[in-house]
């Protein structure tokens, strides 16, 4: 089965919430994730959060903005890409709330081992459950509009098929989406899921 076939059939699959996508595409690209974010991620933030929850923060907004479906990927470059830049916003992100705090970072402790081996255990049947039950709150905090955006693009229409059905532009209601997504993602705090 050629590459972009495979890739086609897992973002299918991720946006309709497909478990098992999910953990094939956090096992595909969680590596080149935490290796780019290891690399800008300065000792003083280090001591806060460290790559597994910055990527773990990237992969939670991901799911969710894919199975809204926000996001139009062709290629397994362009999803790289795409995970790479929100990883580097989030740590950008993480570094102004630091720096907006002013904390010392002498008083600062580590966490318990105990803490750091639950934050390090990956794709668990307990993540799974919290990943379904982070959609069904972006999806309770959807309007039954918005709910049929998700919907509709989760069935693979592109933005001008919707737009025919529904009215509108493909355009304006792409950016309607858009902010849904955003506005449900800071009610949800996830935005503060790298901070923690």
């Amino acid at each position: 089965m050629p590459e972009e076939t495979s890739f086609a059939e897992l973002i299918a699959r991720v946006r309709e919430g497909d478990d098992a996508a999910a953990a094939e595409l956090v096992r595909r690209y969680e590596p080149a994730i935490r290796r780019s974010l290891r690399l800008r991620l300065d000792p003083r933030l280090r001591r806060v959060c460290d790559s597994m929850d910055l990527c773990q923060a990237v992969m939670a907004s991901f799911f969710v903005r894919a199975a809204t479906g926000q996001y139009e990927l062709d290629t397994p470059e362009q999803l790289l890409k795409l995970l790479i830049t929100m990883a580097r916003h989030k740590l950008s992100k993480a570094r102004r709330d630091r720096h907006r705090a002013r904390r010392d970072p002498r008083r600062e402790v580590e966490g318990s081992a105990v803490q750091q081996g639950l934050m390090a255990q990956g794709t668990s049947p307990s993540r799974q459950v919290e990943a379904k039950e982070l959609l069904a709150a972006v999806q309770e905090r959807m309007t039954d509009e918005e709910r049929r955006l998700v919907e509709m693009r989760g069935q693979g229409h592109d933005w001008a098929a919707i737009a025919a059905e529904l009215g509108g532009s493909p355009e304006a209601l792409r950016k309607r989406l858009a902010r849904a997504v955003a506005r449900v993602e800071a009610e949800l705090h996830l935005d503060e899921a790298a901070d923690e």
